[in-house]
């Protein structure tokens, strides 16, 4: 018997090379009225975005803001306060996780004038929205975190210490209503943010897949992705111009989205969160370099105390769908991972500023991470100390 399940998606979702072109006419169609002032988050350099923003300047009062980093929430505030005093109706996210994250976050908390700590995960009271947000459109320039499908953006908080952690602001309300995946904008991106977000998309529909909260619809996602990235992100790394390889990245980043706004991910994005408040690295370098590791704890795990779950079965599924052999099994995703990490030039944790001193911090702050309860099989803290000394 199939179990119930929901689907959460954006209202529109318009893919394709070229899709960006249609930007103000698909603003129309979700409700934006022609005179709306409109507020548009890019990464630091809006010129580089020149070419979907300059035909809709001709009809649109458009706002730009910028974020050079990943956003925290004074970033969030500061963009709310230039919102409400220019009068946006609507928000475009145009650029990588950070711009789309940003611009989602800025048209929740525009309707909703609560103090964001009343809204945010971990650090705040994890309230809900009482209102719906702007008019949200997300044209993602990266094929990474899926974030053009969530229901999260993910911002940079302090803790009572004050210490450095991400955290969701998280609702239903928060899918974009529109979302725009051009895989042509993601050309220019360099061949280290390729494989960062590349692999970060890859988590995001592997996680999903062994999760327990899988569910047919995403798993009928997860199994078209994950081959089709494992081919992919080695090609779009070695030649950014690959327009087949960046189509086929950008489908596995909208269908990570997809799957984890409707399943759960796992132990990988329950540490990702913690270590990148703390280090400040890339969200996806984190991922990818968590990946395997995370493989090889859950099997071992799953082994000594789940050995029904099905999820050591979806391994080996994945391990076929990864290395093309139809022999492979689980333990070959894990060395699937370590090769594709060394040969994308994924630093260590180390190397990204993690030191052993602080893994009992981290280890404590991810046990509590809404993103841990997907992990297929729950973890020992010793098994996410071993997890983090290995990855060092």
């Amino acid at each position: 018997m199939i179990a119930s399940f929901e689907v959460l998606a954006p209202r529109r979702i318009v893919f394709g090379l070229g899709a960006s072109a249609g930007l103000a006419t698909h603003l129309t169609t979700i409700g934006v009225a022609d005179d709306a002032a409109i507020l548009v988050v890019t990464g630091k350099d809006p010129s580089r975005h020149e070419g979907v923003l300059g035909p809709l300047r001709a009809s649109r009062s458009l706002v730009v803001t910028t974020i050079a980093h990943e956003p925290s929430v004074e970033d969030a505030i500061a963009a709310v306060g230039l919102a409400r005093a220019q009068g946006v109706r609507a928000v475009i996210g145009l650029g990588g996780g950070s711009a789309i994250d940003l611009g989602k976050a800025v048209s929740a908390l525009v309707t909703n004038p609560n103090d964001p700590l009343d809204h945010l995960e971990v650090v705040g009271r994890g309230q809900p929205l009482v209102h719906d947000p702007l008019p949200f459109v997300a044209i993602p320039t990266t094929a990474g975190t899926g974030a053009e499908a969530t229901k999260n953006a993910v911002l940079t908080a302090r803790t009572i210490d004050g210490s450095p952690v991400k955290v969701s602001l998280r609702s239903d309300r928060m899918v974009p209503a529109l979302a725009l995946i051009d895989p042509s904008l993601a050309v220019s991106a360099p061949p280290s943010v390729t494989a960062a977000t590349g692999l970060d998309a890859l988590v995001q529909v592997i996680e999903p897949y062994v999760s327990h909260a899988a569910t047919p619809f995403t798993d009928a996602l997860c199994r078209d992705a994950i081959p089709r990235g494992a081919r992919a992100l080695p090609r779009a790394f070695a030649n950014g111009g690959d327009l087949e390889a960046r189509s086929d990245m950008a489908l596995v980043s909208l269908y990570g989205g997809l799957a984890l706004a409707n399943a759960k991910l796992g132990a990988v994005h329950g540490f990702a969160g913690p270590l990148g408040g703390l280090v400040g690295a890339p969200h996806g370098a984190i991922c990818a370099r968590l990946l395997p590791f995370v493989i090889e704890t859950n099997l071992a795990a799953m082994r000594s105390r789940a050995t029904e779950s099905i999820a050591l079965a979806r391994y080996d599924e994945v391990a076929r769908w990864v290395t093309g052999r139809s022999a492979a099994r689980a333990d070959d995703v894990a060395h699937w991972a370590h090769a594709l990490l060394e040969a994308l030039a994924i630093p260590t944790l180390s190397a990204m500023g993690l030191t052993a001193a602080r893994i009992p911090e981290i280890v404590s702050q991810s046990a509590r991470s809404s993103s841990m309860k997907g992990n297929p099989i729950s973890l020992t803290e010793g098994e996410l100390h071993e997890i983090l000394e290995r990855a060092l």
